[in-house]
């Protein structure tokens, strides 16, 4: 087989981070693997490993003809097979297809917003989907979503895997007090719900004003953004709460930190989740998406219902007054990412659907 993976920018989120994930362990398993970004680079080009294919499109417009005939041609060139497009690159893989018939398309939905799949339109989707070979959802909620609102026959549902990323220059020094740091690996969006995190702050300084919380991800400098800084500036959280924006060195990140946290929504199969499990960080996550299906709670982490600030406060403070709790979760959550999310068992059930669903 000859995959390229499709994806519109190397931002470190899920998406993008599933799509270097999957170029990268594809060169152990095919004949070419490649990588195409449409819109832009970002840090996530430093992960890419040198066997795989690169190309940087540089598109400027939804409908681009110059980024598609340079997508044709690499392509035609490779003998691409199959083309897997992440998120909203389906549109430019339809074209492709529309181009070059020979190719087969699946469509890998990440869509974050996965509580509230009442709301997302179908219209275009609908058209195209019959276009693609299949679809592969991170969740379940997706999954039905996608055979019973766009009536697709071929969708399987595979879980998100970590990876260990290449070797990066440790350059992020985390603030406050060393082991009491709390890390959310979150974007900036509204279905994360910072201003969760913002509440239990406000609990936590007084209660244990030397741990502090630490936010990493992309600031999209927005409303959203700038709300979450007016809050730390009202609430006194100057000391409490630290931004980072996006940065490369995750690892060195969790190595840094005591625990991790989401406060989303809404989500998938969070990568960031993977990670801390990877890192052995015992968390304190939302009960959203699938991250049921690897956190069990009380057994290798805290599951809270979303907006609900004081139970995730009162979790946190479980994990802070027990070191011995905090090693615990960290070592089972663990076992469990390595058991039930190892990117071997993923990789062979996608060449396996891909082997029937593209012939």
């Amino acid at each position: 087989m000859r995959i390229i993976q499709i994806i519109d920018s190397l931002e470190a989120g899920g998406s993008e981070r599933m799509a270097v994930h999957y170029a990268n362990t594809l060169t152990q398993q095919i004949d070419f693997s490649g990588l195409v970004v449409t819109r832009k680079e970002g840090p996530l080009l430093n992960q890419i490993e040198e066997k795989v294919s690169y190309l940087f499109l540089n598109k400027k417009r939804a409908i681009d003809f110059e980024a598609l005939m340079r997508l044709r041609s690499y392509v035609n060139i490779n003998k691409i097979t199959i083309v897997h497009a992440h998120s909203t690159s389906f549109f430019l893989a339809f074209l492709l297809k529309v181009t070059c018939p020979s190719v087969q398309l699946i469509w890998h939905d990440h869509y974050g917003d996965s509580e509230f799949l009442s709301k997302r339109p179908t219209l275009a989707l609908r058209l195209i989907v019959p276009f693609f070979n299949g679809i592969i959802a991170v969740n379940q909620n997706l999954k039905k979503w996608s055979e019973q609102k766009l009536r697709a026959r071929n969708v399987l549902f595979l879980p998100n895997f970590p990876s260990i990323e290449k070797s990066i220059a440790a350059q992020t020094v985390l603030k406050g007090k060393a082991r009491k740091q709390i890390v959310s690996l979150a974007n900036l969006r509204v279905q994360k719900d910072h201003f969760l995190v913002l509440e239990v702050a406000k609990k936590l300084k007084i209660s244990h004003p030397e741990w502090t919380f630490h936010l990493v991800g992309k600031d999209f400098e927005d409303a959203y953004s700038q709300k979450i800084k007016d809050l730390i500036i009202a609430f006194g959280l100057e000391k409490n709460v630290f931004l980072y924006g996006t940065k490369p060195d995750v690892g060195n990140i969790l190595e840094q930190a005591a625990i991790g946290i989401l406060t989303s929504q809404s989500e998938g199969l969070p990568v960031s989740l993977l990670e801390y499990g990877w890192y052995k960080k015992p968390v304190v996550v939302t009960n959203v998406g699938e991250i049921a299906s690897l956190v069990e709670n009380d057994k290798n982490g805290f599951l809270v219902g979303a907006q609900q600030s004081q139970l995730f406060y009162d979790s946190i403070v479980k994990l802070i007054q027990n070191e011995m709790l905090r090693s615990n979760f960290g070592a089972a959550l663990h076992e469990a990412v390595v058991k039930n999310n190892s990117k071997e068992a993923v990789v062979k059930q996608y060449i396996n659907w891909l082997q029937n669903s593209c012939k």
